[in-house]
């Protein structure tokens, strides 16, 4: 999902106009190191990664899209475990007004993060914290957010190859924190009537309905992924909103939306994600 530095600051893109503002950090060229990578994700915004390391995903980028679609006017937002800020980013390029506080423990995403808001022209909104946000001192207890976003690992360690990188690793695998201690946190955060949306897998729908369930929280609605036409879904992305904050008659209710896919089976964009990407600042 990368377009070469040659474009870094032209206004096309394959015939698609960027649309968006020019970050100040696109002129002159930035300095690249040898092992890193400035890859567009929204628009005329960008991000640095480790070549070696974790890269951002489709998963990512739908948390972003997702969330801020049902959380349109959110002006405060958190965004937990929040790795090299892919998710934030797209985020906050959706969300031009809102500010951030982003939470991540390991140090090298964190620098990352940083120098890609500041290359952005993000700095300003942004409060991009170092730590754990299962520690309760990660945030005070009287910060709210109208929208907290989480692309939580997927998988419990132990069970699966965990790779040969750390970033990668923390990404992937329940190191610090599961989907049960996202949601818990994410919800003890949320303003009145705020929103948390997150990405998981469908075969794990009932971690996932459990964690909501522990958190006096409700899955409001849902909508499973297709990476590819004709495939049963691999992920679903999740909007969740406290139990108390719904009307007696939601609190056990989840519309379930229509599967995105991502490719038709021949393999080209589908459509319906075409127009998804034009929505978060990407060519179709």
């Amino acid at each position: 999902m990368a377009d070469r530095p040659m474009h870094l600051h032209s206004s096309h893109f394959r015939g698609w106009a960027k649309p968006g503002p020019m970050p100040p950090g696109g002129e002159p060229a930035p300095d690249v190191p040898p092992g890193e990578s400035l890859d567009a994700i929204s628009g005329h915004f960008r991000l640095f990664q480790l070549r070696a390391g974790h890269r951002f995903s489709t998963d990512d980028v739908l948390t972003a899209w997702y969330g801020s679609s049902w959380a349109p006017t959110a002006s405060r937002v958190l965004d937990l475990g929040s790795g090299i800020g892919s998710v934030g980013m797209v985020a906050a390029w959706r969300l031009p007004g809102a500010r951030f506080v982003t939470i991540e423990a390991q140090e090298e995403s964190v620098r990352l993060a940083r120098k890609s808001a500041a290359y952005n022209g993000l700095t300003a909104r942004y409060d991009i914290r170092l730590g754990d946000f299962r520690d309760p001192e990660a945030l005070g207890a009287d910060e709210q957010f109208d929208l907290v976003l989480g692309s939580p690992p997927y998988f419990p360690l132990g069970t699966g190859n965990e790779g040969d990188h750390p970033q990668k690793i923390q990404c992937r695998f329940e190191v610090r924190g599961d989907i049960a201690d996202y949601t818990r946190v994410a919800t003890a955060h949320l303003a009145p009537g705020g929103l948390f949306a997150c990405v998981f897998p469908s075969k794990q729908l009932d971690r996932l309905q459990r964690a909501a369930a522990d958190a006096a929280a409700v899955i409001v609605r849902r909508r499973p992924v297709v990476f590819r036409e004709g495939d049963a879904p691999l992920v679903e992305l999740f909007a969740m909103m406290r139990s108390g904050d719904l009307p007696e008659e939601m609190r056990g209710r989840t519309w379930v939306e229509p599967a995105l896919v991502i490719r038709s089976a021949s393999g080209d964009v589908h459509p319906e994600y075409a127009a998804v990407k034009l929505a978060f600042g990407f060519p179709p």
